[in-house]
């Protein structure tokens, strides 16, 4: 079977919900035995019930990325299980806002999220990955190529992201480390319902069509779509493949202009 992950074990962070859910499903429906980091350990559960019912194997941990010593401590609980294999840095947060309206407090969340969790979990894994090989995988943005109005800190956190994978992959790759990002653009998660609803009352349908124009192919990604590129980033038949950030936009960055 192309693609399989049998007898692999993921490491993955906000597997909960929107994309990291579908990254986790997709992982065990390929054999992986899947460990979920996930802040909120109700959707931690949902995920975990919908891949052990179909017949997958997987392990939920609940986790704040930012808190290095949590972190290391599941990284211990997960090794007693098996060896870690796969790395998928997906948990972030967003922020909306240009320099001015960006407060000290939002620039420390934001980063100690998207930027101090991704180097907390790279950190832990390491070390047993240079032992055997592995693959790491982190969530960027097309945030951290391109300038997109009004996203001041979480650019910059996932520019961070997006030199941290080069970073790593160059690095790392004597030891058979892998490490490559993926750059979304606007994919329909229920973070996109819930911003939308806050922010527009009574114009949700108007504004899901305007947010879903932004993409040149005329709609927002799926959740399942970045989890298709991320099992093959993963799998042995991208073997090749290191150093390198994969848009997945519809468009956006090419074609938008």
């Amino acid at each position: 079977m192309k693609f399989s992950l049998k007898n692999k074990n993921v490491m993955i962070t906000g597997g909960g919900s929107g994309i990291g859910k579908a990254i986790a499903k997709i992982f065990a429906e390929q054999g992986a035995y899947v460990h979920i980091l996930e802040l909120n350990p109700d959707n931690a559960k949902d995920t975990l019930f919908e891949i052990k019912r179909d017949g997958g194997l997987a392990k939920a941990y609940e986790c704040n990325v930012a808190n290095q010593k949590t972190v290391n401590k599941i990284v211990e609980a997960i090794l007693k299980l098996g060896n870690i294999n796969i790395l998928v840095n997906n948990a972030g947060i967003a922020h909306i806002g240009d320099i001015e309206n960006t407060s000290e407090s939002d620039m420390d969340k934001v980063f100690s999220v998207n930027i101090k969790g991704v180097y907390n979990c790279i950190k832990a894994v390491i070390p047993i990955m240079k032992e055997n090989g592995g693959v790491i995988l982190n969530m960027a943005s097309i945030a951290s190529s391109v300038g997109i109005s009004d996203r001041f800190a979480y650019s910059m956190s996932k520019g961070a992201v997006l030199t941290m994978t080069y970073s790593i992959a160059k690095d790392y790759i004597a030891h058979g480390i892998r490490c490559n990002s993926i750059s979304p653009a606007r994919i329909h998660t229920p973070f996109v319902d819930g911003f939308i609803k806050a922010n527009y009352p009574g114009k949700e349908i108007e504004m899901f069509k305007n947010l879903s124009k932004t993409q040149p192919i005329g709609r927002m990604g799926k959740p399942e779509e970045v989890a298709n590129l991320a099992l093959y980033l993963c799998s042995d038949e991208a073997s090749f493949i290191t150093g390198t950030d994969f848009p997945i936009d519809g468009g956006f960055i090419k074609l938008n202009g």
